[in-house]
């Protein structure tokens, strides 16, 4: 069986502690993996877009905004993100990384299913990422 070519983006914060330990753990199972700095880049409108699908689709909209941050309060989202479209809902993700849930990790592999994860939960993240060692 030939080697799982798996590509992993990790989006996070550097004061998170939940990013933190995300990426503690994915070295600690040595998964390899790209980080970027969520706040000075955020996920892609494509990335953003493939995320809602792997996390169930336009329902689960809510899942990819950072529910706890003061941005999300400071901007009512709370109140307005229901009435907000999908598109302008991944436009004002991906203008404002502050807003997204973190770490956001997204990757695909070449013989695996596709990878899409918000927030850092060890089983599910393992279960997702598993590599058959």
């Amino acid at each position: 069986m030939g080697e799982v070519n798996r590509t992993l983006t990790v989006y996070t914060y550097a004061n998170c502690d939940t990013c933190r330990r995300a990426v503690k753990w994915l070295r600690a199972q040595k998964i390899a993996f790209e980080e970027k700095p969520i706040r000075e880049t955020p996920p892609t409108p494509a990335e953003l877009r493939t995320m809602l699908t792997r996390l169930g689709g336009a329902g689960a909209l809510r899942k990819l905004f950072n529910t706890s941050g003061g941005d999300y309060r400071a901007l009512k989202l709370g109140e307005k993100l229901p009435a907000m479209s999908e598109a302008g809902a991944i436009a004002l993700l991906a203008g404002n990384g502050n807003l997204v849930k973190r770490p956001f990790a997204l990757g695909s592999a070449a013989t695996a299913q596709a990878v899409g994860l918000v927030g850092f939960d060890e089983a599910a993240w393992a279960e997702a990422l598993a590599t058959g060692r």
